[in-house]
């Protein structure tokens, strides 16, 4: 005979997913009008009604460790045909959204980057971290004649070491984030059988799938939802975003290799010798990967407006994330210009602001929505391992006689 199970509502966790952007779940009353209309959901177990459950429940172990929450693209067609309202899209971004915040530690980053409240303290530690070398450097003075930037901020001894830094406590971060997550998908996730001829794919075949057929395409996001003007705003910027951070990630892994290997290797060091004539190749990657970011930014801050003028209000998580790439954005593009134009008193707090900007955008990244790059990913190759999202069947041979 089968023993009762008891549940016991974490009501804190129903708390956290309402003021996350789940406000709405508790409208819910199971129709699965949102599994049957999603494009996305496998035929075998389908989301997103079993996470309104478990949401509604406080089933806080179920839903973070839910692989079905990243599979997830939040088109919204489940939230436009709910009969209740009870927006299960946001429900699962909600759900996501505190995954990032307890995923990995510190902890205490985890918990600032979900309020507003606390994002002064986010702000502060890398402002004040540059005026520091800035107060060093020129006694924070703007410096005279050509305008350099590395003259206020030394790239050998202050910002290629804070970056650097930046960039491995990131790595470990995810790392801990993806191996602890990994782990969860194999303890909850149910095994999927077939029949007939099929090879689940190992690790590197399935991240070569997921990223050649998922990644640099976005295919998802054009299966995903109807094809309205705000599904069309979120593809064109998501797919611009995405690229314009390649192509400046490029630029900036150039410069490094340049500049460092230039050290030992003199012939490449010209690579990374900055500031760079305009059209230099690399400046012109540059400069094309600023303007396709402002341009996706766009897009996608259209579409978060129109959402919060229809009342569906976006989240903190999805507001911090957009300033921070806009502020980005911005600040390198006129500290560009502003160094053109010799505009030196202008141009070195500009840049000051631009490198508070990128380091809130680097060091915080395992804990806003930005990591979902890495958890989503994370997710789309172990479905691809164990079949849950499987790939294509295995073609039998056929012989001409």
């Amino acid at each position: 005979m089968p023993q009762p199970v008891r549940i016991e509502p974490d009501r804190e966790f129903i708390n956290e997913l309402r003021e996350a952007g789940g406000d709405t779940l508790k409208r819910c009353y199971q129709c699965a009008t949102c599994s049957v209309v999603c494009p996305l959901a496998p035929e075998d177990n389908p989301y997103p009604r079993k996470e309104m459950i478990w949401a509604q429940w406080g089933l806080k172990d179920k839903i973070l460790d839910d692989i079905d929450i990243w599979l997830c693209h939040n088109c919204g067609a489940c939230s436009d045909y709910c009969p209740r309202g009870a927006n299960p899209a946001e429900v699962l971004a909600a759900a996501r959204n505190i995954t990032y915040k307890k995923l990995t530690k510190p902890a205490i980053l985890g918990t600032w980057m979900s309020s507003p409240k606390h994002l002064p303290k986010l702000i502060a530690i890398p402002a004040l971290l540059f005026l520091i070398i800035w107060a060093i450097s020129t006694g924070l003075s703007i410096p005279e004649g050509e305008i350099v930037f590395g003259k206020v901020f030394p790239g050998d001894y202050t910002i290629d070491p804070v970056f650097s830094l930046a960039f491995f406590f990131v790595l470990f971060t995810f790392y801990r984030g993806v191996t602890k997550m990994w782990k969860g998908f194999k303890e909850k996730t149910p095994t999927t059988f077939f029949v007939g001829p099929y090879k689940k794919p190992n690790f590197f075949e399935a991240a070569r799938d997921v990223a050649l057929d998922e990644i640099v395409t976005h295919r998802k996001w054009k299966e995903c939802g109807d094809v309205t003007q705000a599904d069309e705003q979120k593809f064109k910027g998501h797919f611009l975003v995405f690229w314009a951070f390649i192509a400046l990630f490029a630029v900036t892994t150039i410069v490094f290799l340049g500049h460092w290997g230039g050290k030992v290797m003199h012939f490449i060091a010209p690579m990374g010798h900055t500031p760079m004539h305009l059209l230099n190749p690399v400046k012109l990657l540059a400069n094309a990967g600023a303007i396709a970011l402002v341009v996706g930014l766009w897009f996608l801050t259209k579409r978060r407006l129109d959402k919060d003028r229809e009342k569906d209000s976006s989240s903190y998580y999805d507001w911090y994330l957009l300033g921070v790439i806009w502020a980005v954005a911005i600040t390198g593009i006129l500290s560009e210009l502003l160094r053109l134009a010799d505009a030196a008193s202008l141009a070195y707090p500009i840049y000051y602001v631009h490198l508070v900007a990128v380091f809130m955008l680097i060091a915080y990244l395992p804990w806003s929505k930005l990591g979902h790059l890495v958890y989503r990913t994370t997710a789309l190759i172990f479905t691809r391992m164990t079949g849950r999202v499987p790939a294509p069947p295995v073609q039998k041979k056929t012989f001409e006689i």
